[in-house]
């Protein structure tokens, strides 16, 4: 407590602990203390005016805060207050730690005791829980057993009723005027068509139970229920047929709750198939003769069978999309009536498919006989094919539209194939037939435009050789065998069309693949041979024109004349037969393409089937090539034929040696030399442009070695004079220019050799030996060819400077015995 001496004795207590309960502040507590004691520092609106200062005493300091002593008593009076409330608060904390301490243990006893309350609890619900499910158990049995005994009950009842009812059908056969009402109400009719149905299948099955036993049982108990089996079927049917003839009169007014009815009834008999087949078979389009007339007429129109393909396939997408329509609203009458309504609908498909659609194909799809093929001009074979191409087609679409409208579990697409199996299983072969009859055709077109052609030109034209040689448009036609290629490219696609199985496709393409080949192979090969007729024909007429030297001048005037005529048709020939085989190359590279684009890729998938068509296509092919290649060889026959005539009546014996020697010489080529170049130019000019690559480079290899060969026979008649041996040379020269067009490098050797042979005739006679220095091959070239010999005893002034040059000479000694000029004696 404060004293007097205190200086905040006199204050009262100011601390107590409701200041510390809630939202405690220390400033606000603080400020409550000291708020008296310091006016001057409240707010400005409370604060009173502070009194004035005391006077300052004399001699003093005044002093800096007087209210100090004042507060310092004040904090030292609240700090005990705070100590004395801090005893009774930890005062009352101990006796609140008793009271819980009592409490706890009072509460945890409490605990302990419910903790074993609910232990009993748990117990005796378990036991509560066992005994309610052992009620349950016992309960359901008895649900079940009363839940069977009504069961059996009500199949009592109905088992009793069924038996009245089966002992009035029992009664009298063919007699049910004596049924209850059940049976002829017709507002009751489901009811009696489900009891119908029930009576007969227990009849039948008794019936069919004691057919076993023996024969007295049979007597004694299945004599009634047969009475009974025979009148129940006969009230199912007069039933089935009263509510078909609801159905039908609900049809025609287009009562689908009535027809719905109907078709629910009917499902109980033979689970409504009988009404969907009734309700399918009344369709107009299966029954109305006009529909079916009118269908023939919308597909053929008034060209009967004689309609074209197109106009057919436009015909069926008419007739096509009006079908799609219909059944199209037949579905939604399907649907509102029938119970099963996929299943109608599938029957109705089928139906559409096996009757409507199959009858038009009938007509549109007569098949010919393979044994006597209706003729070409009527196009009945080939008609046939592209309406089965165009039919098939349309059908297709058409399923797949049938498809998208509903048609249940029908397997639509193998219906489809079953209506053209007949005409699939024999498709290949009137596929080739057809092909052969097209090309017999085109053959025997060709052959009268060539007859007609032949016969306009008249005897004149015969006379002057124009039967030796057929034009190039009667021998082989690109634009034919173009046409060949469209046929078979339009048969392939028919039967890509017709068949999908890889395996499937790639027997039938390479089979329609077979009969082109077989057609170009057959074309081009006939081809050829006429273009070789023609060569033969006037190699033959160089033949007949042949003379021996002793006849008169008349006749050799006449034969020369007759040999002009003969070697102008070889030309002829030998053009023709160029443009031949520039044509037959033409049409093997359109086959090989066709086979490339087309035919590969169908073969492609299946192990074996590409490289045996290119292993036929290569055998076709080669039987052109050796056709082509015997031609060929004639062609060259023909030109060196020509080019020996022009030598032996051109090639004068002055060419080479002139009367007088001493003249200036002639630098011309000879007037043989000349003409046969000529000739050549001429000729071989449809040769460079008609062959190719390795063909042609065979070719004029193959005419190089021959001209060499005969050019060499033929110099070896002449003996030669100095100005002749230029001549020659100028010859050789003239000769290896125009055979270096021919690009073969052994051909221009061989003239580059003759050339330097011929030297032999111009340079002296000391000279020789250096001529020939270092060419072996070249001394081999003048022995052979007996130019040497015939030059004046100047081989014998060779010096012999190396071994092997007396062989040579020694060879060359010899070979001169037996030289002769073309006087007849051995030395000129």
């Amino acid at each position: 407590m404060p004293t007097p001496a205190d200086p905040a004795a006199a204050l009262p207590l100011t601390l107590d602990l409701e200041d510390f309960k809630g939202d405690f502040s220390f400033d606000a507590l603080f400020g409550g203390l000291v708020d008296e004691l310091l006016p001057e520092y409240r707010g400005e609106d409370d604060a009173a005016p502070a009194p004035p200062p005391p006077p300052p005493v004399l001699g003093a300091a005044p002093p800096v805060f007087p209210a100090v002593d004042e507060l310092l008593g004040l904090f030292k009076h609240s700090c005990k207050e705070l100590v004395d409330l801090r005893k009774q608060i930890d005062k009352r904390l101990q006796n609140l730690k008793k009271e819980v301490a009592v409490q706890d243990a009072k509460h945890r006893k409490t605990l302990g005791e419910l903790e074993k309350g609910v232990d009993g609890l748990f117990d005796s619900f378990a036991r509560l829980d066992s005994r309610i499910s052992s009620v349950g158990q016992t309960a359901a049995k008895i649900g079940d057993h009363l839940q069977s005994a009504e069961s059996q009950r009500e199949t009592a009842s109905q088992t009793i009723d069924l038996i009245k009812y089966l002992m009035e059908f029992n009664s009298t056969p063919g007699d049910l005027m004596e049924l209850s009402p059940l049976f002829s109400d017709d507002s009751r009719v489901a009811e009696a068509a489900s009891i119908a149905q029930k009576l007969r299948s227990f009849a039948e099955e008794d019936v069919g139970r004691h057919g076993v036993t023996t024969a007295v049982g049979s007597a004694n108990a299945s004599r009634g229920l047969e009475v009974a089996v025979a009148n129940l079927q006969d009230y199912c049917n007069e039933l089935e047929n009263r509510l078909l003839a609801r159905f039908d009169a609900a049809s025609q007014r287009r009562e689908l709750s009535t027809m719905a009815e109907c078709a629910k009834i009917l499902s109980q008999f033979n689970r409504g198939t009988s009404a969907m087949q009734h309700y399918v078979a009344t369709r107009p389009m299966f029954i109305d003769v006009e529909i079916m007339n009118t269908d023939i007429q919308v597909v053929l129109g008034d060209e009967g069978l004689q309609a074209d393909a197109n106009y057919i396939a436009d015909g069926l997408s008419q007739l096509y999309k009006e079908i799609a329509d219909t059944v199209r609203r037949e579905a939604t009458t399907i649907t509102a009536v029938f119970p099963s309504p996929n299943e109608v609908m599938a029957i109705l498909v089928q139906r559409v498919l096996e009757q409507r659609v199959t009858t038009i194909l009938d007509r549109i799809l007569i098949k010919p006989s393979l044994a006597a093929l209706p003729p070409l001009e009527g196009g009945h074979l080939l008609q046939y094919l592209r309406v089965l191409a165009v039919a098939y087609d349309k059908t297709k679409e058409l399923s797949k539209d049938l498809q998208s409208i509903g048609c249940g579990d029908l397997d639509i697409e193998g219906l489809t194939e079953s209506i053209y199996v007949a005409h699939k299983d024999e498709y290949t072969e009137f596929e080739q037939a057809s092909l052969r009859q097209l090309y017999q055709s085109k053959m025997a077109e060709l052959r009268a435009e060539a007859k007609q052609q032949s016969e306009s030109t008249g005897s004149i034209g015969r006379a002057k050789g124009a039967s030796l040689t057929a034009s190039p448009q009667q021998l082989i036609s690109v634009t034919v065998v173009t046409e060949f290629v469209r046929w078979n490219e339009e048969a392939i696609a028919r039967c890509t069309m017709l068949f999908s199985q890889p395996t499937t496709v790639a027997a039938n393409v390479k089979s329609i693949f077979a009969c082109l080949l077989d057609q170009v192979s057959q074309y081009l090969t006939e081809g050829l041979e006429r273009a070789r007729e023609s060569l033969n024909e006037a190699a033959a007429m160089r033949d007949r024109y042949v003379i021996g030297s002793s006849v008169s001048r008349r006749v050799a005037a006449a034969a020369a004349s007759a040999a002009e005529a003969a070697a102008s048709a070889g030309e002829s020939s030998f053009r023709s037969f160029m443009i031949a085989v520039q044509r037959c190359a033409s049409s093997v590279a359109i086959l090989q393409q066709y086979f490339s684009n087309t035919i590969s890729r169908l073969l492609l998938p299946v192990d074996g089937a590409h490289p045996s068509a290119c292993e036929d296509m290569g055998s076709a092919v080669s039987v052109v090539e050796a056709a082509a290649h015997k031609g060929l060889l004639q062609c060259i026959d023909t030109v060196m034929s020509e080019v020996e005539r022009l030598l032996s009546s051109e090639q004068k014996a002055t060419d080479y040696r002139t009367p007088d020697d001493g003249a200036l010489p002639d630098h011309r080529p000879t007037n043989a030399c000349i003409r046969i170049v000529a000739y050549l130019s001429r000729v071989l000019e449809v040769a460079f442009n008609a062959l190719e690559g390795f063909n042609k480079q065979s070719f004029l290899t193959e005419l190089g070695n021959r001209l060499h060969k005969g050019l060499l026979n033929h110099w070896q008649k002449f003996t030669f004079s100095p100005s002749g041996g230029l001549r020659l040379k100028r010859d050789i020269t003239e000769y290896g220019d125009f055979v270096r067009s021919f690009n073969a490098p052994s051909i221009d050797e061989k003239f580059e050799l003759l050339g330097i042979v011929a030297n032999v005739f111009i340079v002296a006679p000391e000279s020789l030996a250096s001529l020939f220095e270092g060419t072996p091959s070249i001394r081999k070239d003048a022995l052979s060819s007996g130019m040497i010999i015939r030059r004046r005893k100047l081989l014998r002034c060779l010096t012999i400077s190396q071994p092997n040059d007396w062989y040579w000479y020694w060879e060359l000694m010899m070979f001169e015995q037996h030289a002769h000029c073309c006087c007849g004696s051995r030395q000129c």
